[in-house]
């Protein structure tokens, strides 16, 4: 079996990253899924989803998480072919995890980061990179950095591509070849 390969796209605000993301999953050959982390707390972001609803190719699922991003690859990794899950973003994922609050920040994460190892279909991931910017001034944004910069460390060791998005061009940080297992 060839093990399909994971991409890891970062990326600021508006640089591009989602972008880079949709257009590696449109050159997978497997079927595309759409994991949607995001939440329309407010108008503002209502318009952003729906912005991005409206580009999406017809013909890609979707998946709507919040939380549980282990149990999605779980649940897709039984599907024959496994398709490519496009998962956006890290960083509402985040957001989402330390709204909830007590343990579930770890638990979510560190089964999210489990099921990655062994997905067996390509997987694009997009997230925020936070580290280029000045520290936060409360423990909440600092605590938020950390755990998003932690959390894209571990991401890129487990992905055999990273790409950072810069005024919507790739600058290619890792390519190693996928395995053949």
């Amino acid at each position: 079996m060839i093990n399909s390969c994971h991409t890891l796209v970062l990326g600021g605000i508006r640089s591009g990253k989602t972008a880079l993301a949709e257009a590696q999953a449109a050159n997978q050959a497997a079927p595309v899924v759409y994991v949607a982390t995001a939440t329309a707390g407010d108008d503002e972001m209502a318009k952003r989803i729906s912005r991005h609803q409206a580009i999406r190719p017809q013909d890609w699922g979707l998946v709507e998480e919040q939380l549980d991003l282990g149990k999605v690859l779980q649940q897709h990794a039984q599907l024959i072919p496994a398709p490519c899950l496009l998962i956006d973003c890290m960083s509402l994922w985040l957001s989402n995890l330390l709204y909830a609050g007590g343990e579930q920040l770890q638990i979510q994460r560190d089964a999210f980061l489990a099921q990655i190892e062994g997905y067996p279909g390509p997987l694009v991931i997009v997230s925020n990179e936070t580290g280029l910017g000045i520290i936060g001034m409360d423990p909440l944004t600092r605590q938020f950095c950390d755990e998003l910069g932690w959390l894209n460390q571990a991401l890129a060791q487990r992905c055999q591509r990273v790409v950072m998005a810069i005024a919507g061009l790739a600058l290619t940080l890792k390519d190693t070849p996928s395995n053949n297992l």
